[in-house]
Order: C-alpha cells, then sequence, then structure tokens
C-alpha cells in the first residue's frame, strides 16, 4: 500500500470494497479491477490477501473495519485517489459460531455483531460522503435474505442486515446519493459453509455468479432501493 496521503486526482473511476480478501468481495475486486477500476479494499487477514492474488490497480489495506485507526486509512486512500464513484459494504460476520437461537444471544454478542454488520458500514459511509457526493457516485450495501425474512438461529444477523438496509437508503433520502441494499442470494463461500456445518453446499453457485449481476444493477442504475441481484444481468 502506498502511504501518501497527498491527493493524486484519478481519473478513472475508483471504488471501495470492504471484506475483499475472499468470496464475494474477492469476486467482486476482481472484475472491477479487470474492468479498469482502481479498487481500494480491506480486511482483517494479510495471510489471505496474499493467497487471493488479486490483479494490478488493487490497493489493500489490512485491518478491522470497526477500528477508528483502520478507517482513518481507508479514508486516507480515497483522499489520494481524490474520487469516490463507488462504496461497497461487503465485510460483514455471522457473529459467534455455531449460530444460535435468540433466548441464547447476550449483549456481547449483540455488539460484535453490530459493530462489525452496521457501525463500521455507517461511519465509513459518513467520513466518505464528501466523495461520494462529489462523484455522484453510488452505495452499495451487501444486504441478505434474512433481513426479510425469519430463520431460526439467523435473528441477530438478519436484525443486524435488516438495519444495514435501513441505514442504507436513509443515506440516499437525507443526501440524494443512489444507494442499494442488494441481496446477493445463496453462493457458495467460507461464510455460508459456517452457517452450515458439516453441510454439503456445493450445489450453491459462487460468487463469480453474482458479480455480473451487481455490475449490471450499477449499470442500470435504477432508483435508490432493496433490490435481488438474481433480478438482473
Amino acid at each position: 500500500m502506498n502511504d501518501t496521503t497527498s491527493t493524486t486526482r484519478t481519473t478513472g473511476r475508483v471504488a471501495l470494497v470492504t471484506g475483499g480478501s475472499a468470496g464475494l468481495g474477492l469476486a467482486l475486486v476482481s472484475e472491477l479491477a479487470r474492468q479498469g477500476w482502481q479498487v481500494i479494499t480491506d480486511g482483517r487477514s494479510e495471510e489471505k490477501f496474499k493467497e487471493a492474488e488479486l490483479p494490478e490497480g488493487v490497493t489493500v489495506v489490512v485491518g478491522d473495519l470497526t477500528d477508528a485507526d483502520h478507517r482513518d486509512r481507508l479514508r486516507s486512500e480515497v483522499e489520494r485517489h481524490g474520487r469516490l464513484d463507488l462504496l461497497v459494504h461487503n465485510a460483514s460476520t455471522l457473529g459467534p459460531l455455531p449460530m444460535r437461537p435468540l433466548s441464547e444471544v447476550d449483549i456481547p454478542d449483540l455488539t460484535q455483531v453490530w459493530r462489525t454488520n452496521i457501525g463500521g458500514p455507517l461511519v465509513l459511509t459518513s467520513a466518505l460522503l464528501p466523495w461520494l457526493r462529489e462523484a455522484d457516485g453510488v452505495l452499495l450495501s451487501i444486504s441478505s435474505d434474512a433481513a426479510v425474512h425469519h430463520y431460526e438461529t439467523w435473528g441477530l444477523y438478519g436484525a443486524s442486515k435488516a438495519a444495514l438496509d435501513h441505514v442504507t437508503l436513509t443515506y440516499a433520502a437525507e443526501t440524494g446519493l443512489r444507494a442499494y441494499a442488494v441481496d446477493p442470494g445463496d453462493m457458495r463461500t467460507a461464510m455460508h459453509q459456517d452457517a452450515f456445518p458439516g453441510e454439503d453446499i456445493s450445489d450453491r453457485p459462487p460468487p463469480t455468479t453474482v458479480v455480473p449481476r451487481l455490475l449490471a444493477l450499477l449499470d442500470a442504475r435504477p432508483g435508490s432501493g432493496r433490490y435481488r441481484a438474481e433480478d438482473f444481468g
């Protein structure tokens, strides 16, 4: 990563995608970079990024989105590029594993999930609003069907995603930004496997199949709202 904080305005499109070391985040970061975007991404594991083999045009900032210093580093990277056309909130956590019914959830569990799934995205969006607004950029938050449907043991995660949907679309109402909360559908990812330990999830599609649908949504640029990825592309 380049540590300079001086602005060198990028002429091409710039995206910040959180949680880009694996799964949907990695697939999206890779495709955006392939299409010529300058991409900033983050994640907590430097080792995962070493294994990811990201293409040129990707700036990696290792750290935790709930940490203020880490968010400052992300902001500095956006400032260095001088613009932000797309902010994707992809990083998230299921919470304590194995997943448990709400009757077994305690305050520390709630704090862990909400700091990552809603707290970090909320304050990072606020910090980056000047660049998003100047570029007439897009705010895109990766949601889940658990945000609107009620599944056993998914209550804590689903509530955090419902809150993320609400915050995302409230930013649209307050700022005029185009904002989307998108349900990507089931995918064959490590996170999905964590939710179903011991279960064969090989029938789920890989995250690379979802990326073209997200890009089709960005190309269509409909009104702000909650969407399903399967309805695009």
